[in-house]
């Protein structure tokens, strides 16, 4: 008897789990990301939210950018365990992770939630590669990351997985 009531009990709380809600997927179609990248600022670079949802005890973000050749250069590393996922649209440039942000280094709040970037004029070292529109590029937080020139405007997606859940909420 003991061994049929801990086989029910096993089955109930099985079910429950079972019977749970899953998180449902968000769509962002081709659609919505061009209609919100035609609509940014084409005077200055560009690093806005898309949606910003919570998917289970973190969350995930999609930011559209705009960044114009004639933008500033500045290196940046996000205080935070945040890793961007880079997915080029149009444009080509010279993209540097890794290595040393150049002096001045400055803290400043971030723009994308309660963490603080630091902020320089360069990178000294690290990684320098070609980007291009299809391309994809995988920057944990806290590595440092700048252009270090480009072929003409880009536009790309930032996908952004924050597991200390700093960017607000879409």
């Amino acid at each position: 008897m003991r061994h049929l009531i801990g086989i029910v009990v096993g089955l109930l709380a099985a079910s429950s789990v079972w019977a749970q809600t899953p998180l449902g997927a968000t769509d962002i179609t081709a659609a919505e990301v061009q209609a919100f990248l035609k609509e940014s600022p084409r005077d200055r670079n560009t690093d806005r939210p898309i949606r910003v949802v919570d998917v289970g005890g973190y969350r995930t973000a999609v930011f559209g950018v705009f960044r114009p050749k004639v933008a500033a250069v500045a290196a940046t590393v996000h205080q935070t365990k945040a890793t961007e996922v880079y997915y080029m649209l149009e444009g080509a440039g010279i993209l540097v992770t890794g290595g040393t942000q150049s002096k001045p280094a400055t803290p400043r709040p971030s723009a994308m939630g309660n963490w603080t970037d630091i902020g320089s004029t360069g990178i000294d070292g690290g990684t320098a590669r070609r980007v291009a529109k299809g391309d994809v590029v995988i920057i944990p937080g806290g590595v440092p990351h700048s252009w270090r020139s480009v072929e003409g405007d880009l536009t790309y997606l930032i996908i952004r997985s924050d597991p200390d859940n700093q960017i607000p909420l879409q």
